[in-house]
């Protein structure tokens, strides 16, 4: 990674306030600027973190900002994610799921390509049973066990291939 350092400053054009680059006194903007390169840490993930993940993961963080005070309710949380009030209704509704339910969401295996096998929609009969157990029937329709062993055979598979090449590479 390459990160770029530079002196800036403010000028005012008019009622305008905006950043310029700082130059030295002679002109030369070379001599304000730095250059630092950082080796690039190397990639253990390969693939994507489903988007029922990322979206189960944002419901919490919503719902600890609406428990903490941040923000006062839904309606201003989906005013300041710019999103509907019935979208934001449809996230939230995540947080009732059973809490085994929701760990196995988003602990779902990375995605290496294709299509996610499970999406918000999928979720949505799940969410409108009250009852934990009534949800857990319905996530085994959504969620198979023998689709769950085979991702983490795959993701099992992929993590050998990674460890071999690695070894491979230290070779």
């Amino acid at each position: 990674m390459t990160t770029v350092i530079r002196s800036i400053r403010f000028a005012t054009k008019g009622r305008r306030k905006r950043a310029v680059v700082a130059t030295t006194p002679t002109g030369d903007r070379k001599a304000t600027d730095s250059c630092r390169t950082e080796p690039a840490a190397p990639d253990a993930t390969v693939g994507r973190v489903p988007r029922v993940a990322r979206l189960m993961a944002l419901a919490i963080r919503f719902d600890q900002l609406l428990r903490d005070g941040v923000v006062a309710n839904q309606t201003e949380l989906a005013r300041l994610a710019r999103v509907t009030q019935p979208r934001m209704t449809q996230l939230m509704n995540l947080c009732h799921l059973a809490p085994d339910i929701q760990e196995e969401i988003l602990f779902l295996p990375l995605m290496m390509r294709g299509r996610d096998p499970i999406h918000e929609h999928m979720l949505r009969g799940v969410t409108a049973c009250a009852g934990w157990r009534e949800q857990r029937a319905k996530w085994a329709h959504v969620n198979p066990p023998v689709s769950r062993d085979f991702a983490r055979a795959v993701d099992r598979e992929t993590n050998i291939q990674s460890h071999v090449g690695s070894a491979a590479n230290d070779l």
